[in-house]
């Protein structure tokens, strides 16, 4: 099949290998993104996995918590200056506090907005004839334990609990919620930094674990080692992976030599009883969602001409 440059050019920037490769890879897999992904991972092309998702659209996250609860909400706008509007700013504070309230996406979209008789949702419609963009609410979420602490930490702030960056962390335990509290807000951090794909092992989606034994496997053979060393060195690099992203496996970024669950059991000795990360929660702005590329050079160029 024929194979554009436009897939190329995709392929490269998701695994950092060269154009003749990235090529290459795409005839072989007849134009399959994720399947030529694997393709240069296997023949040690590439070392990346596939993007997690391309930054793409602006706006703000926003969190708002209690001691035992805690939320976090993505409003999106076209431009980054919007997100240093006040006003802006207000309306994803205000959506963050609702959804304090009401948790999921859905349900806060059609709550009213804070000091208002209109739904979140038509107070949005309302503030892009306001702010002059177009703006929308694109999700939220929330935690919440019985007994224990909810924390959150947003990076790259703009103003108090709004940023470019979320995370929510619970821990149950019913020692002191204070100092509960303050270990979550560590765990938090490192969240932020490290991007887990699952709290522990068994959440991790099984396709993902066995596409990342397949190509462990394939890598091992071509060493040309016996099947019984093979599934040994799969098994070594599989454990090496849980530690790189499962969050209670990796090295804790505010003391590496222990790992988050360690770190856990430490904390308990000022927490004062046993504590467990229930859940955690992490939003970047824009994940996931395309941004059309343009050439501004060329807008001009072309708006020259005209």
């Amino acid at each position: 099949m024929s194979i554009s440059a436009a897939q190329v050019k995709e392929l490269r920037d998701l695994t950092g290998a060269g154009m003749m490769d990235c090529k290459a890879a795409l005839a072989e897999t007849n134009g399959d993104m994720e399947a030529a992904v694997d393709w240069l991972r296997k023949k040690g092309i590439s070392k990346a996995d596939k993007k997690a998702g391309r930054t793409a659209a602006e706006g703000l996250i926003g969190v708002d918590q209690g001691l035992r609860e805690a939320a976090i909400a993505e409003v999106n706008s076209e431009t980054d200056f919007v997100a240093r509007n006040a006003a802006f700013q207000e309306i994803v504070s205000n959506i963050a506090k609702t959804a304090l309230a009401y948790g999921p996406t859905e349900a806060v979209a059609a709550a009213k907005y804070p000091g208002s008789d209109k739904s979140v949702t038509d107070t949005i419609k309302d503030a892009v004839g306001t702010i002059g963009e177009n703006l929308g609410f694109r999700r939220s979420a929330k935690l919440r334990v019985e007994h224990g602490a909810v924390a959150t930490y947003v990076h790259n702030s703009v103003a108090d609990n709004l940023g470019k960056l979320g995370v929510l962390v619970a821990i149950e335990t019913t020692g002191d919620a204070h100092k509960a509290s303050a270990f979550a807000r560590q765990v938090a951090m490192h969240v932020a930094a490290t991007n887990p794909l699952a709290l522990t092992t068994d959440e991790l989606d099984p396709v993902a674990v066995e596409r990342e034994k397949a190509i462990f496997a394939d890598q091992a053979r071509q060493s040309g080692k016996p099947e019984n060393i093979i599934e040994k060195m799969v098994e070594g690099r599989l454990r090496k992976f849980y530690e790189e992203v499962v969050l209670l496996k990796q090295a804790f970024v505010l003391n590496p030599d222990v790992t988050v669950e360690q770190a856990l059991k430490d904390a308990e000795k000022e927490i004062g009883a046993p504590a467990k990360i229930s859940a955690y929660l992490r939003f970047a702005l824009g994940e996931g969602i395309e941004k059309e590329e343009t050439d501004f050079a060329a807008e001009v160029a072309a708006a020259v001409k005209k």
